[in-house]
């Protein structure tokens, strides 16, 4: 098994003085990383039947559809506004410094239907929350949240509450 944690890069003071951005672009060119990262990501669901894989702009995408196709499931996209042509159905969320939004096809999902949520990084935990909302808004139940990597300290995890969290690296 491929050790991820070495095939994460740390870029000090990106996207501004003081953070450490997580690259994954090295683990994304690593054909053992990613492959180990796919798989790793479709634990929280092995053995149990899901209906799609819903992951998150823009990175979050790379990974879920890899694991959508590696499970034979459907693939649904959650993306900022007015980037999905058809209808939807959208929600906002907070950030640090003021608000966002996300959006998924209205028709993306059926009641009843189980899906597993991905994205590459799990940070505040509101874009997530976000699309846990989204989800659930379409009847369809969330069996887990599953990400590369976590930023522990800065507990997004507990914004999940009651949705299982799984993550590959945790810092």
């Amino acid at each position: 098994m491929t050790d991820l944690r070495r095939l994460i890069r740390d870029v000090p003071d990106f996207p501004k003085p003081g953070i450490v951005f997580k690259d994954i672009t090295p683990l994304l060119r690593d054909p053992g990383g990613l492959s180990t990262a796919v798989e790793g990501l479709g634990e929280p669901v092995r053995g149990r039947k899901i209906d799609a894989v819903v992951a998150v702009e823009s990175r979050g995408f790379i990974f879920g559809a890899a694991l959508a196709s590696r499970l034979g499931v459907g693939f649904v996209p959650v993306r900022k506004p007015r980037k999905l042509p058809w209808k939807t159905r959208s929600t906002s969320y907070e950030l640090e410094y003021g608000s966002d939004a996300i959006e998924i096809h209205e028709d993306a999902l059926r009641t009843g239907e189980s899906v597993l949520l991905v994205d590459d990084l799990l940070a505040t935990g509101g874009t997530m929350e976000a699309c846990v909302r989204l989800v659930r808004g379409l009847g369809a139940k969330v069996e887990a949240c599953s990400f590369v990597v976590e930023l522990g300290f800065l507990k997004g995890r507990e914004r999940l509450k009651g949705t299982p969290v799984h993550s590959l690296i945790r810092y």
